[in-house]
């Protein structure tokens, strides 16, 4: 079987304990204030951090009617085109499992969903998530814009001075320099958790702060 459908009870348990985030680092608390009123142009956030069904679940169930617009699951990051979950699963392909958000920047920014991201998984583990072993559940963050990529470095600074104090972050930060492309996961794939509450959740998603 594959690693997605190990240690289902021991994932869904320590995804019950999670809590409502709060944001804390500089950045993404000066963001927030300085957010347009209305009338900006959606963009999109793009990141890894495992199984995607875990991610865009908390994503969604955090950011929903809070800027959220929309949520897909997908491959990114690899060497071959238009992907099957079956072959990124086999860790051949290069691809991480990612979710891409399109959100309203007037009611959430850039660096407060960063921000998220590490507080929903671990990013100390390389190539890892719980159960979950393999390049294809990497933790990385996809900038689409030099401006996108320069306040995710920040954060994860930010976040690595008051969160991860005796360990590492190891997310990798990518620009639209290294090219990359996105590619939508199977349709089954979608808002999977919704569909199948009882399906496996990594036990490494969880909110911490």
């Amino acid at each position: 079987m594959l690693s997605h459908f190990r240690g289902i009870f021991g994932g869904a348990t320590l995804h019950a304990m999670g809590v409502t985030h709060q944001t804390t680092t500089q950045t993404a608390i000066a963001a927030s204030k300085a957010r347009p009123s209305s009338g900006a142009s959606p963009e999109v956030f793009i990141a890894a951090n495992g199984c995607f069904w875990g991610t865009e679940h908390d994503f969604v169930k955090q950011f929903k009617g809070k800027g959220l617009l929309k949520s897909a699951v997908g491959y990114i990051g690899g060497n071959t085109a238009d992907p099957s979950y079956r072959a990124v699963c086999s860790g051949n392909t290069g691809h991480a499992e990612a979710v891409r958000i399109e959100y309203d920047p007037s009611q959430v920014s850039y660096a407060e969903l960063v921000e998220f991201n590490y507080a929903m998984h671990d990013p100390t583990t390389v190539n890892r998530q719980g159960n979950d072993r393999g390049t294809q559940y990497r933790s990385a963050i996809f900038a689409q814009t030099p401006e996108q990529l320069d306040i995710a470095k920040k954060v994860t600074a930010e976040v690595q001075e008051l969160h991860f104090k005796d360990s590492k972050i190891v997310t990798q930060l990518v620009g639209p320099e290294d090219g990359f492309k996105w590619w939508d996961a199977e349709s089954y794939h979608q808002q999977y958790l919704d569909a199948n509450p009882g399906g496996y959740v990594c036990a490494s998603h969880y909110v911490r702060w």
